[in-house]
Formats: C-alpha cells, structure tokens, sequence
C-alpha cells in the first residue's frame, strides 16, 4: 500500500484517494487561476507561465496556514474582514483587465522576423518576479481560496485527528504540491500554441476578450456574499 495512506490513519486523514480526485477536479475547473496561468504561458512563454504559476502556489500556502491557524475561520465569521479582501481582489483583478485592454488598444508594432523559439523570446519580456506577484497577489487576495480551504480540509480529518493543526497543514501541503504540479503541466502543455502567430488585429481582439474576461471575474468577486 502507498506509505502516503498508510500515514493517513496516523495523521487522523481519511478518504485521502477521494481527496486527491477532488483536488484534480477542482485544477480542472476554470478560474482565476488557471485563467492567468494560461494567458501569462501564452504571453510570456514556458518561464513566464512557470512564474505566475509559482506564485499562485505561494498563495495557496499562506491560506494553508492561514486556515490551519485559523485566519480563514475569521473570514468566515467577520463580515469586515471579508468585505475588505474581496474588494482588494476585485480591484486588483480589474486592474489586470485594464492592462490587457490598453494593450488591445496600443497601435501594432511592425512586423518583426520570428524568433526560432517563441518560448525564450516574448514580444514584451516581463521580468519574471512581476508575473510571480501576479500570481501571488490574484490568489492571496482571493478569500474564497481561504474559504475553500476552510470549508474542504475538514471534510477529510477525522473528529478523532491527534493534531488536527498538524492535520490540516499535512492536507495543504499536498494540494499546494498537486496544485503546483497540474499548473506546471497545464504550462507545458499550452506553450507549443505559441508558435501559432495570430494577425495583429486578432492579437488585439484577444488581449481585448481576456481584459473582458478578467473585468467579469472582478465583478463577480466584488458582488460574492460571505457564506
């Protein structure tokens, strides 16, 4: 048997088999997320997707915690707390969306001759930490990332858990780890569309709907209620 679920029972886990499915499912399922690990691979390349999708990992650990420690529960409970950080988000989402929209609308650079890698030459390099704190600050400022780890975590520790503080960071470590590995996968397997060049009006018109996309994903946010 896998020593991972041999070590469940130890720990106080159970259904950890279910879990893993659930964590799948929920990579899978589109979002934030993977809405910008997929455009920052697409704009940026392997590196720059990789980045952006380190960062988001970096975020799911600090709702980890948080919710090991109980900062998720005082999201749960304080009406202020939520309402701040889901505007912070929504705000910082809509600024995403306002910088893909003045790309739409910047005037098209002459052609230029391909590059015989279109994953180690991006049209416009970014420095890599700054696609890392997207991908930290989209997630971070997410609470119903912290929300979900509250509400999906207990579901598989027992009530008669040993350390359920120990429990709970053993579960977010490993979907932070499952996480990391889907993007990075989700990253490789995306980047070979680069080598696809789209007219520079269809560039636009994409930067455009993603800039519509993200706006979308803001107001949602902006409007979510506290369950």
């Amino acid at each position: 048997m896998d020593p991972v679920f041999t070590l469940g029972p130890t720990l106080g886990l159970k259904d950890l088999a279910l879990f893993a499915v659930t964590v799948l499912v929920l990579n899978a399922t589109p979002g934030v997320d993977l809405l910008l690990t997929i455009s920052r691979t697409l704009q940026h390349g392997v590196r720059g997707g990789l980045a952006a999708a380190a960062g988001i990992s970096a975020g799911c650990v600090i709702h980890a915690i948080g919710a090991a420690f109980g900062l998720a529960a005082l999201l749960a409970t304080s009406a202020g707390a939520f309402d701040a950080l889901k505007l912070l988000g929504a705000v910082y989402l809509a600024w995403l969306a306002f910088g893909m929209w003045r790309s739409a609308l910047r005037p098209a650079e002459p052609a230029a001759a391909p590059a015989p890698d279109a994953d180690s030459a991006p049209a416009r390099p970014v420095a890599l930490s700054v696609l890392f704190s997207q991908g930290l600050l989209t997630n971070v400022t997410n609470p119903k990332v912290a929300l979900f780890f509250l509400a999906l975590l207990p579901q598989f520790i027992a009530t008669d858990a040993p350390d359920k503080t120990l429990a709970f960071l053993v579960l977010g470590g490993w979907f932070v780890l499952q996480s990391a590995l889907f993007l990075a996968v989700l990253v490789r397997a995306i980047a070979p569309l680069r080598r696809w060049k789209p007219s520079p009006g269809l560039q636009r018109l994409m930067q455009g709907a993603c800039g519509l996309l993200f706006a979308g994903l803001a107001l949602r946010l902006a409007l979510a209620e506290r369950p």
